[in-house]
């Protein structure tokens, strides 16, 4: 797929630009005859983006996991039943679904960085304004509105990327990766301690995830009057979808949506549900929190390494297949010994759930053309986020009315089948052009 023009036109580069870097795809060294201040400005601004893009990252999962850490807490506070605590763990895909789609809208609008600012300000919101929420409905709608900024938000940071870092998109993606991987790990593994150095009380513990997200705001606000270039470049975009296959007529397409609906659906179980699995089977609490930043720090290293290996393979089926082994010995090891293989099963699913990585691999690897893609990864991402999200709400009610974790274990490890079929599917060497 190849990238954005690197030069621009003269004429589309007024000298009253506010914002240097936002109008040029080029590298910080900026074009020849660029004057010195003007040089950096550009590297000033691409560093703020850098910085902006980091602690973005940070603040993608911490909403999740650490809710997910202190979900018992916040169940007997709250007086929410398991049903109820179910359906707040399947707010998140919802939440992605339903918000994400209008990403490009609002890019289109404001432009993405103002757009991506705004997510940051909802994230801190919701955060601020979730623990002191008179009951569940506040809860619930606090939650929606921090998940509304990271749909947004994440939606658009690859366009970020691709837009201020054109020829930097591998090693900027990295960087991005791991600190999405980063905020996701120390937020499953320090809310609990954290939370019982500051008196013990819940509603702190999640309340102190805000000022990580209050910093992120800042290196955006110098940026939300970018919207000139966003602007075209939507349009262009767009236009060239229009001459895009039709998605909905191929059965790659589908298979790439359910394989992103099922990988999703383990990682947000796992988020949501594998510390009370845990605790429930007498790990302490603060351990509980260590052993899911163990599953999801894993996504660090491996979220370099499988997309290089996929893409030196014309099939990534062995690929899948062997990830969802890994998720099938976890989930019998939950099954047979939760406490006693703890950390062992907790590397298993962390390596399962790097099935994320593959399938962004995969859907840029089954069209031929960059308008194919985008309406690919648009499709399999709502898709797949619509598919996940009954997954939660089901663990939580078969875990109120069958009184133990059994049954909900079962499950989810009998979806790594379906997950394994329809990846193999999607990993075969064809294109979305070739089906429709």
């Amino acid at each position: 797929m190849p990238d954005e023009p690197k030069t621009l036109d003269p004429t589309a580069r007024p000298a009253t630009t506010t914002v240097p870097a936002a109008t040029t795809t080029a590298p910080p060294g900026a074009a020849a005859g660029d004057s010195p201040a003007r040089a950096r400005a550009q590297r000033w601004t691409l560093g703020l983006v850098t910085v902006g893009l980091v602690l973005a990252a940070l603040n993608l999962r911490p909403a999740i996991t650490s809710l997910g850490a202190l979900l018992e807490e916040v169940s007997a506070g709250l007086h929410m039943s398991g049903t109820v605590a179910g359906v707040l763990t399947s707010v998140p895909p919802l939440c992605f679904a339903v918000f994400g789609i209008t990403a490009p809208r609002l890019a289109r609008r404001f432009g993405p960085a103002a757009v991506v600012c705004a997510g940051m300000a909802a994230i801190f919101t919701g955060l601020i304004l979730r623990p002191f929420a008179g009951g569940t409905v506040g809860f619930l709608a606090a939650s929606a509105l921090a998940l509304m900024g990271i749909a947004v938000s994440n939606v658009l940071m690859p366009v970020i990327v691709k837009r201020y870092f054109p020829d930097r998109i591998g090693s900027m993606t990295g960087l991005y990766s791991m600190a999405l991987a980063l905020g996701t790990s120390v937020a499953a593994a320090a809310t609990v301690p954290m939370t019982a150095a500051l008196g013990g009380d819940w509603r702190i513990g999640l309340g102190v995830w805000a000022a990580i997200a209050a910093l992120a705001v800042l290196p955006w606000i110098p940026l939300v009057r970018d919207r000139d270039r966003a602007t075209a470049e939507t349009r262009t975009a767009t236009a060239a979808g229009t001459a895009a296959p039709r998605i909905t007529r191929s059965r790659t397409a589908w298979a790439l949506g359910c394989y992103f609906g099922l990988q999703a659906t383990g990682a947000y179980i796992t988020m949501g549900w594998m510390p009370q699995i845990f605790r429930d089977a007498g790990v302490p609490a603060s351990t509980a929190g260590v052993l899911l930043a163990v599953t999801m720090v894993m996504g660090v290293p491996l979220a370099f390494v499988i997309p290089r290996l996929a893409t030196r393979m014309k099939n990534q089926g062995p690929i899948v297949v062997a990830l969802g082994l890994c998720g099938l010995a976890g989930y019998t090891g939950l099954f047979l010994a939760p406490a006693a293989g703890a950390w062992v099963w907790a590397v298993l699913l962390g390596v399962s759930n790097c099935s994320f990585p593959l399938a962004l691999t995969m859907i840029g690897m089954r069209s031929r053309t960059g308008a194919g893609v985008v309406r690919l990864s648009a499709f399999a991402q709502s898709v797949g986020y619509l598919i996940s999200i009954p997954g939660p709400l089901l663990v939580g009610v078969l875990y109120q009315h069958s009184g133990g974790w059994g049954l909900p274990i079962v499950l989810m490890g009998g979806l790594m089948v379906p997950q394994m079929i329809v990846g193999t599917l999607a990993g075969r060497d064809r294109t979305v052009e070739d089906e429709s």
